[in-house]
């Protein structure tokens, strides 16, 4: 079989630890979430099969989703953009792209997509 899993995980990869974490977080049905970077370690498939079961099972949950990576927050109803510790912007995904030249920065750099082009 494998070996078992060593004295506070010591023997894990970040995104095993991680995908335990959230199992921990998500095993008790809360009814608000707070994932502070949570995918941050987890690979991109594995990253889009946990927002899919987040919005499809969790529905009633409120989430609070702290990420880097853009694509794990573009279907978020409210999106807030920090720079420096200051707001940046405010808004969903498409309402940010068109107002807030950081987001829609970071969005062009980590989606490659073209300037002033849309999601």
């Amino acid at each position: 079989m494998g070996a078992g899993v060593a004295v506070r995980g010591n023997n894990l990869s970040g995104g095993q630890k991680q995908r335990i974490m959230i199992a921990r977080a998500l095993a008790g049905k809360p009814r608000i979430l707070v994932l502070d970077d949570a995918s941050s370690a987890l690979d991109y498939r594995t990253d889009a099969k946990l927002r899919q079961e987040l919005h499809t099972h969790y529905q009633d949950t409120t989430s609070v989703i702290v990420a880097q990576r853009v694509s794990s927050i573009l279907n978020a109803g409210h999106i807030l953009v920090l720079e420096e510790g200051e707001c940046a912007g405010y808004g969903t995904h498409q309402e940010l792209l068109e107002s807030c030249r950081e987001y829609r920065l970071i969005y062009e750099q980590q989606m490659g997509a073209k300037e002033g082009a849309t999601a």
